[in-house]
């Protein structure tokens, strides 16, 4: 894959990629507002910018639906990931074991976009920012992702082993929309 970044007049910076796995031209605007342009190898980039062009409007209507958010604040990220290594790692291995799971690693991160993921290799990802909610839905988050380990979906099966160790959990689930991982409603 090669990245490049054009500088549209209109949108300012745009990501385009070339995949050769990609069959179609792929246009995106996430949560950040970063803009990225997939395309099939075999695409010139002049026809992706084409492309954007002719998208310029549709992108301009998402990016006025995502709130700006403001610059973070380094000390205050420092503050949350020093929190969060003192009561995630720990809560972590705690609901693992009192529910039979194991897994390989913890990684704490700044997402933007989730609280929390589950690899294939039984590593799990949590948000820094979880330390900032309730702590029933911190240990849902948590159960969650341990559920993962086992069902790498969200199949019935999964939201029965759900069920199993977190009673409720759709209840949780719902009162968790009313929060963002970066904090900003």
């Amino acid at each position: 894959m090669t990245e490049k970044i054009y500088e549209d007049p209109v949108l300012g910076p745009v990501h385009i990629r070339k995949n050769p796995r990609a069959r179609r031209i792929s246009l995106r605007v996430n949560a950040a507002r970063r803009i990225s342009l997939t395309l099939p190898w075999v695409v010139p980039y002049r026809s992706g910018i084409a492309f954007l062009e002719s998208r310029r409007e549709w992108v301009q209507e998402v990016l006025g639906r995502i709130p700006e958010r403001p610059a973070p604040d380094p000390a205050e990220t420092e503050r949350l990931r020093a929190a969060a290594k003192a009561v995630l790692p720990p809560r972590l291995a705690e609901l693992a074991a009192a529910h039979g799971f194991t897994y390989n690693r913890l990684t704490i991160k700044n997402n933007v976009s989730n609280w929390g993921s589950c690899s294939v290799r039984g590593n799990i990802n949590l948000n820094l920012r979880l330390v900032t909610l309730p702590p029933e839905l911190r240990d849902y988050v948590i159960l969650h992702e341990l559920c993962h380990l086992r069902y790498m979906n969200h199949s019935p099966q999964f939201h029965a082993l759900l069920e199993q160790v977190c009673p409720g959990h759709r209840t949780l689930e719902k009162q968790l929309r009313a929060y963002t991982p970066r904090g900003v409603k």
